[in-house]
């Protein structure tokens, strides 16, 4: 049953109000129903008549962080933790605002002494479970989450979060079996099924792979992500490039381990554009307008910014590029779908173009490669990673199974050459290690020609 909330006069003093539960539990009631900012004063009064309120601490944190600050959601739990620190529920919320702020030692260190007080809760496990996969910390991952799994065998989320890691560690039949029954406690969870359409590409059963984004789209038809992996599967409907909603939900999912998961990749992109770069531009001298096109979380950025006057990010992940602010390498970022950005902005306004791993999401390239000649000035640069696509016969480009696409060297030539691009350099590198195989890859340097004269009658 649902009650009415009841607003309390914000200058009628506490001290007057007949019962301090009551106060608390009309609080809670606005916070309950959403009332945000009318809960937090609540909470505020009962703290002004007795600052040692450790409840009022721990339930305006909660509001707080709901309202977007975790900074001071954290100093609020952690006050409130200070005057009660039995309460196994406070250190979990403690350490889920702290891993939401990326302090992971500290959140794991929350959930631990959560689980001392409750150790057989399945959800602080899960918590723990998950931030250790996210460290890198597998094998600890798996322990803690098989322990979850123990305690409450029919959650479905956690086997699905055994199930990451399991796929994480390249034991794909394990993780098969995860997924399974995560999906079979909860046909509707979502974040099972990309992860069960990854193992059955890992092993290499792509009819399979493609019934479950069949499945996927039978239950949410016109999902992005299934109907993108649906197509590198199949070879069925392949797009020119990837959805923009595909692009967006698959990158702020995976903005707070990014750098983490690429890390342990030997992932080397960045370095490499920025070694093609000090290769033709020479010596940084911070005097020149830059762009990163899909600058994710802004690995390219501290690289980029000795050559800069004016650094600029676009990406379409809102998550990502929260991220790359706080590297405060960028003078402006924005979010906008890559080339769309490029053909709004100034022409000739940029001598320097960089992109790593981004294109890899594109197959046709000749739009993006006019719109990027267009905002380059006379003798501007466009350095740029792909992955390879070998051999010279055949399209010039390929959608892959794992979503991502892959270019000839020779298709390249072409749109580059059409959009008055000269390619000046194309190396092959290894762009990084995936399933412990290297994935190959072309850094391009190109150089805007000079507009040809024509000549006289």
């Amino acid at each position: 049953m649902s009650h009415p909330c009841h607003s309390i006069d914000p200058a009628t003093p506490l001290a007057e109000a007949p019962d301090l539960e009551l106060e608390f539990a009309r609080a809670w009631e606005l916070h309950n129903a959403g009332s945000l900012d009318e809960a937090e004063q609540a909470y505020g009064r009962i703290l002004a008549a007795v600052p040692d309120h450790a409840e009022a601490l721990h339930f305006q944190g909660l509001a707080v962080h709901q309202r977007g600050d975790h900074a001071r959601a954290i100093e609020l739990i952690r006050a409130a933790i200070a005057l009660n620190g039995e309460q196994f529920g406070w250190y979990s919320n403690l350490g889920n605002l702290l891993q939401l702020s990326g302090q992971k030692d500290a959140a794991a260190e929350a959930y631990e002494q959560a689980m001392r007080l409750a150790p057989e809760r399945a959800d602080i496990h899960n918590n723990l479970g998950v931030l250790q996969g996210d460290r890198g910390r597998l094998e600890e991952a798996e322990s803690t989450l098989r322990r979850a799994v123990a305690l409450d065998p029919d959650k479905a989320e956690v086997h699905a979060n055994l199930g990451r890691v399991l796929l994480r560690l390249a034991r794909n039949d394990e993780a098969l079996g995860c997924l399974d029954e995560a999906l079979r406690l909860n046909p509707d969870l979502l974040m099972a099924r990309p992860m069960l359409g990854l193992v059955y590409r890992r092993l290499g059963q792509l009819d399979a792979a493609a019934q479950v984004y069949r499945d996927w789209l039978a239950r949410d038809p016109g999902d992005p992500t299934a109907l993108h992996h649906l197509a590198g599967c199949s070879g069925e409907a392949v797009p020119e490039r990837a959805a923009d909603g595909y692009l967006e939900r698959t990158f702020d999912a995976f903005a707070n381990t990014f750098d983490d998961t690429l890390a342990g990749l030997h992932y080397r992109g960045p370095a490499q554009v920025a070694e093609a770069v000090a290769q033709h531009l020479g010596e940084p001298r911070r005097a020149l307008d830059v762009l990163d096109a899909g600058c994710g979380t802004g690995l390219c950025g501290p690289l980029m910014a000795p050559y800069a006057r004016h650094l600029a990010g676009v990406d379409l992940s809102q998550q990502m590029l929260d991220k790359a602010r706080l590297r405060q390498a960028y003078d402006t970022l924005t979010k906008a779908e890559l080339t769309a950005f490029l053909e709004s902005a100034e022409p000739a306004s940029r001598d320097l173009i960089v992109s790593a791993d981004t294109l890899i999401y594109f197959g046709e390239l000749r739009t993006f490669f006019r719109a990027a000649a267009e905002i380059l000035r006379p003798a501007g640069w466009l350095v740029f990673t792909v992955e390879a696509l070998a051999g010279d016969e055949g399209a010039g480009f390929r959608l892959h199974p794992h979503g991502r696409y892959s270019h000839r060297d020779s298709y390249l030539g072409e749109v580059l050459a059409a959009a008055g691009l000269a390619v000046e350099g194309l190396q092959q590198v290894q762009l990084r290690v995936e399933a412990g195989e290297p994935v190959e890859a072309w850094v391009v340097s190109c150089k805007k020609e000079a507009p040809r004269s024509s000549s006289p009658d």
